[in-house]
């Protein structure tokens, strides 16, 4: 049976890259009209440790699958026309982190149109829950001035991640932050599992989608002590699923069959989260 070896990433080497995102310099010429603030998650560190996003964000993911030549496929992610079919405050918070993890993907590989329009669908979100943190509400202008320039785009969608993180946390909406972390988390590992008709033949995006167990068990503990809210509950016993199959693979090398599993999990979950 084919196996391939795959080495782990710590949760630490992610969280570098979100340091080093954005450091090309900027046209003084454009400068003006491209004003970004500076990411926001060391100043939130400062001020309270418990608000900061607590993963990695997709954008490490999808920039990964960027690098390593997987193609960008129209259709993968969650349908715009779905933004106002969410009615219950654990739908939209879910797909919220779901629409997140698409305009990461579509900003990630320049799909402008795609960018614009899963970034209104997550504006429709973020208005329907009242997050109304004065970044969010510049949000689409900033976006549009910046489709040219993608490092720009980058600190833009990343910083809009912490915001609404820590808008949540401090308006007693804590619960509903985890859910947005785990909508992101689920449909960009969806996105990784589906990219490739052939992923097994792949051992780059293979050893990418083995690394995010690093990042399951990160946000399992993130979920934890607040499994008293029954959708917390709901939302921990089904990444306990997925982290099942995770489990079965043993020194770090995932058979066809494993991987399967995996792949198998994840599309039932994220189905479960956008229907």
């Amino acid at each position: 049976m084919k196996r391939y070896a795959i080495s782990r990433y710590t949760v630490i080497l992610f969280a570098l890259a979100i340091s080093v995102v954005a450091c090309k310099p900027v046209d003084n010429k454009k400068s003006a009209k491209q004003t970004v603030k500076p990411l926001l998650k060391k100043t939130i560190e400062k001020q309270v440790k418990d608000v900061v996003y607590p993963l990695p964000t997709t954008f490490e993911l999808t920039s990964m699958l960027n690098r390593i030549g997987a193609d960008y496929i129209l259709g993968l992610s969650n349908s715009t026309e779905n933004a106002d079919k969410y009615f219950t405050e654990k739908a939209r918070a879910l797909n919220l982190g779901v629409y997140g993890a698409d305009l990461s993907y579509a900003s990630t590989y320049n799909r402008k149109q795609e960018t614009m329009l899963f970034l209104k669908a997550s504006k429709t979100i973020i208005d329907n829950l009242e997050i109304t943190s004065t970044y969010n509400e510049t949000l689409v202008e900033d976006v549009e001035k910046n489709l040219d320039n993608k490092d720009q785009l980058v600190k833009l969608v990343t910083n809009s991640f912490y915001d609404t993180y820590e808008f949540l946390n401090k308006n007693g909406k804590a619960n509903l932050s985890l859910l947005v972390v785990s909508g992101s988390f689920v449909e960009g590992l969806y996105i990784a599992t589906h990219i490739s008709q052939n992923t097994y033949a792949n051992s780059e995006i293979v050893k990418v989608i083995f690394d995010q167990k690093t990042s399951l068990e990160k946000l399992l503990v993130v979920l934890q002590p607040e499994n008293k809210d029954p959708n917390i509950a709901e939302m921990i016993s089904k990444l306990s699923g997925l982290k099942a199959s995770y489990d079965k693979i043993v020194d770090g090398s995932m058979t066809e069959a494993q991987l399967n599993e995996i792949i198998a999990s994840v599309g039932k979950l994220r189905d479960q989260l956008v229907q």
